[in-house]
């Protein structure tokens, strides 16, 4: 049995219950704590921590970062965690749980500014980290103990403290032999938190828990696998492969593996953020077009804020929707050169919109997102259409007053239409 103190990164073959070395009790132990070297790190409720570092008055209140009334909640606090509210749920329901939240919108330039100083602490330990998010990355230590004389788990520990140290906000760590044991890892822990699966224990540990223990067994697929007797991990774990791949074609394969505590793929660094999206489920469902392009311009907006944070362009568009008995629908479009303007991307996912809301059936979900990323140099110059350089002029200088006064100093038109005006 191996013993890690969290905070000087002192290593023992014994059981300790304190560091001898700081007096520090953070201690991990875990038997296969200094052999297994595929890690995932977890941002704890990274947008709150961010708002919180940078307003101490924020720090002993339940927070919420997310759209309005009829938006839902992008990310909260832990404080605000223990009233039910989650990342995900509509606004108005966050708010009756949690009356007293402070609500800040999204400010993502500050996100991503914490991220990449995250991200390049991260890559000081190995050159093989796989960004899946902007606040969560899995990384591959084999063999760096030679490069930095501790072990991966020693690697990871003085991480976290660096983080906390430079960055001002916390991470939680998995460490496993693969990519799904490390991040079902990291979400034991939270916040603040170290956990070490190790591989030959995988499956006695996945088996009592429920179906969506499961990384990506979302609530919809929980109902199903339920209804087919699936009830807990070791149910899956007892069934024959070749019947739940009749059942659920290659995705019985990946749940078999799942429960199994199975997974081959590589820690990837070219494995690159594929698309930026937003999306908001209504209060209720809607078949008014004029109000979902109200929404769409909305979510341009926040998809082209994100993609300028990040300093990315898309070249594909995508429309997504979903009626209001949960059927998805999806739309793409290619652009003749990428764009991360707002503008460009409601021209471009308007029409799309358009083809698909006749009246007829309600929409209770609305997103869009640009894909095929690539860096941001400079915006095309369409010879077909003049006016995009003066409308990308034009953009470019309302994200600089807004970034300078405001999300509210400027706006145009149909936003404009949406703000409920003071009485009196």
């Amino acid at each position: 049995m191996s013993s890690l103190c969290r905070d000087c990164q002192h290593q023992s073959e014994a059981v300790l219950t304190a560091c001898p070395a700081c007096r520090s009790r953070r201690i991990m132990t875990h038997e296969a704590l200094l052999r297994v070297s595929i890690a995932h790190v977890d941002c704890d409720a990274f947008y709150a921590s961010v708002e919180k570092r940078d307003n101490p008055a924020l720090r002993e209140k339940p927070l919420i970062v997310g759209g309005g009334q009829r938006g839902v909640v992008t990310t909260c606090c832990y404080q605000a965690r223990l009233y039910g509210v989650r990342s995900a749920m509509p606004m108005f329901k966050a708010l009756k749980l949690c009356p007293d939240a402070v609500v800040l919108p999204p400010d993502f330039r500050k996100y991503h500014a914490a991220a990449k100083a995250i991200r390049g602490l991260m890559d000081e330990l190995t050159p093989l980290v796989q960004q899946v998010s902007i606040d969560e990355a899995y990384l591959d230590l084999t063999g760096t103990e030679r490069l930095h004389g501790v072990s991966p788990a020693a690697s990871l520990a003085r991480l976290a403290r660096k983080v906390e140290r430079e960055v001002g906000v916390t991470i939680s760590v998995g460490l496993s032999a693969n990519k799904f044991l490390a991040k079902t890892a990291s979400e034991l822990d939270k916040p603040r938190g170290f956990a070490v699966i190790a591989p030959e224990e995988a499956e006695a540990f996945l088996a009592p828990h429920p179906v969506n223990f499961l990384h990506g067994v979302g609530p919809k697929f929980a109902e199903s696998l339920q209804r087919d007797g699936f009830h807990t991990v070791e149910d899956i774990q007892r069934a024959d492969l070749k019947a739940l791949i009749r059942k659920y074609g290659e995705t019985g394969d990946w749940l078999k593996r799942c429960a199994h505590g199975r997974d081959n793929r590589p820690v990837s660094p070219h494995d690159e953020r594929k698309s930026i999206s937003s999306e908001t489920t209504f209060f209720e469902d809607t078949a008014d077009l004029a109000i979902l392009e109200d929404h769409l311009w909305r979510l341009s907006v926040k998809t082209a804020d994100r993609a300028k944070a990040e300093g990315v362009s898309g070249r594909v568009v995508t429309l997504k929707l979903k009626t209001a008995d949960f059927h998805p629908l999806t739309r793409r479009l290619s652009l003749p050169e990428p764009t991360q303007l707002a503008q460009e991307v409601f021209r471009t996912a308007r029409p799309l919109l358009a083809k698909e809301v006749t009246g007829r059936i309600k929409y209770r979900l609305i997103g869009v997102g640009l894909s095929d990323l690539s860096d941001w140099r400079a915006d095309a110059v369409d010879l077909i259409d003049p006016k995009v350089a003066k409308r990308a002029a034009a953009e470019r200088a309302s994200d600089k007053a807004r970034a300078k006064f405001g999300t509210g100093a400027v706006m145009t038109g149909r936003a404009a239409k949406n703000v409920k005006k003071p009485k009196g």
